[in-house]
């Protein structure tokens, strides 16, 4: 029996896997200039190597998910835990270019799975009725990461050396490990699916929509986010040093927007999508004609963050819920749609920005984005009623 102390410690261990899962995602984005000239390219040549995570988390999503529906899921945990500490130590070791982006595939390969599993895990552990709450909750861990851990580790990567920010995901992922064993209970798994089983539980179009709705409606917060640099100190005309208040502002409206989604989605997981998805489009609209004014612009950094923060809380419930009995797949896959939507948004952010219509212009490509998610998600609730009505007519 796990008791109200344990519960907590175990959702604390799962938080903070999430947290080196945060900084080893984000940390290579403000350390491009040095990771170029530790591995001799350029840094748009450097960038691949956010590419390569993000390629390794789509592939890892479903494949590691399906393959270890079966398993015990602390023991799944763990075998992840140790692929991230597994995938970062060989980043920070990567003698060339070539070595360090296979690294950071491998190391974004557990990433969409680990939240999967570590979202089932929290549900089983929370009071009936507040798996939403549970989600929430475990999802705060790249938040926090954003807040504090990112800024943090990117100025030790500048001070030290780009390779101590790799290191330092492995030792914060090696306490996650120490917690997991110690607080996680093992849970007995009634419905366990083989590989199969899995896969053929989430081939239903209510989850193929599901995820390209997220794909699309969650690319436009990625479609400001990729490009909140220019956007303060081009458009609201601040030097550098207040770049950091912005992704702080982005953290903190990260963590308010876990909390929010996970108590929303309890109450209506479906409202929740579409109240997020408009309300990201008319925040993403506002934030384009206010940022020339840096109050302004970081006050609608955070909401945006906030908003984005519930979609996504209610994208993962409602896989989990289509998914039906693939539920480990489902909510692995959420990851798998969130960072479809970081390459989609930023590549049409900047393609905008190329064409010379200004570093405002990627938050009304998010606004459109956010539009067109839930176009998607709208057939996904229509295709839906019509599942009942038939359902109710063959009744």
């Amino acid at each position: 029996m796990t008791t109200p102390k344990h519960s907590s410690l175990a959702t604390i261990a799962l938080i903070l896997g999430g947290v080196a899962i945060g900084i080893t995602e984000f940390v290579t984005m403000g350390l491009l200039p040095q990771i170029a000239g530790g591995v001799g390219v350029d840094i748009p040549t450097a960038g691949h190597a956010i590419s390569a995570y993000a390629v390794g988390v789509v592939i890892g999503a479903p494949v590691l998910a399906a393959w270890g529906a079966s398993k015990p899921r602390k023991g799944l945990l763990l075998g992840l835990v140790v692929a991230i500490i597994v995938g970062n130590v060989l980043s920070a070791l990567a003698p060339g270019y070539g070595s360090l982006v296979g690294a950071r595939v491998l190391a974004g390969l557990p990433h969409g799975a680990y939240f999967g599993v570590a979202t089932l895990v929290a549900i089983d552990l929370a009071p009936a009725g507040q798996a939403g709450r549970a989600v929430g909750r475990v999802m705060l861990g790249i938040p926090i990461a954003n807040v504090a851990g990112v800024p943090l580790v990117t100025w030790m990567g500048q001070a030290i050396g780009w390779r101590s920010a790799y290191w330092f995901v492995a030792v914060v992922a090696l306490g996650a490990l120490a917690m997991i064993a110690v607080f996680v209970p093992r849970i007995v798994q009634a419905d366990a699916n083989s590989v199969m089983q899995e896969l053929r539980a989430f081939g239903s179009m209510q989850v193929a929509l599901t995820f390209i709705a997220g794909s699309i409606g969650f690319g436009g917060m990625f479609a400001m986010y990729s490009y909140v640099a220019p956007l303060i100190t081009e458009i609201a005309g601040q030097p550098e040093r207040f770049v950091p208040v912005a992704l702080f502002a982005f953290g903190l409206g990260g963590i308010v927007g876990n909390t929010i989604g996970g108590r929303m989605s309890n109450w209506s997981v479906l409202r929740t999508i579409v109240i997020a998805s408009v309300g990201m489009s008319v925040v993403l609209v506002v934030l384009a004609l206010v940022a020339t004014w840096f109050v302004a612009a970081v006050l609608f950094v955070f909401i945006a963050s906030l908003v984005a923060a519930i979609l996504a809380v209610g994208v993962m419930m409602r896989l989990i819920t289509v998914a039906n009995s693939a539920k480990t797949l489902g909510a692995a896959s959420a990851h798998a749609s969130l960072n479809i939507a970081n390459a989609v948004g930023a590549w049409l952010g900047g393609i905008v920005i190329a064409r010379g219509y200004g570093y405002a212009a990627p938050s009304l490509v998010g606004a459109v984005l956010a539009l067109g998610g839930l176009v998607v998600f709208g057939l996904s609730i229509l295709f839906h009623k019509r599942e009942q009505v038939a359902m109710d007519v063959t009744s």
